[in-house]
């Protein structure tokens, strides 16, 4: 895929999430998605391939947990 089409079905995800809707049309098939949780994943491999066709590193996330051991 192109990196413009990588954008728009991005977009399109992105669009589909804010409307509440869980059925989108990729290319020339429907992709009914079970739940949010499994939108919000679609949209975050997107995003990792949309930072490899740009040629940039992806963004990290740290997360720190502590507890006081009680």
């Amino acid at each position: 895929m192109t990196l413009e089409q990588l954008r728009a079905q991005r977009e399109a995800l992105q669009a589909a999430r804010f409307n509440g809707v869980l059925t989108v049309k990729a290319g020339d098939k429907w992709v009914t998605y079970k739940s949010d949780a499994e939108l919000q994943s679609a949209l975050g491999d997107l995003d990792r391939e949309i930072a490899k066709a740009e040629g940039r590193r992806p963004a990290r996330r740290i997360r720190v947990y502590a507890s006081k051991g009680l």
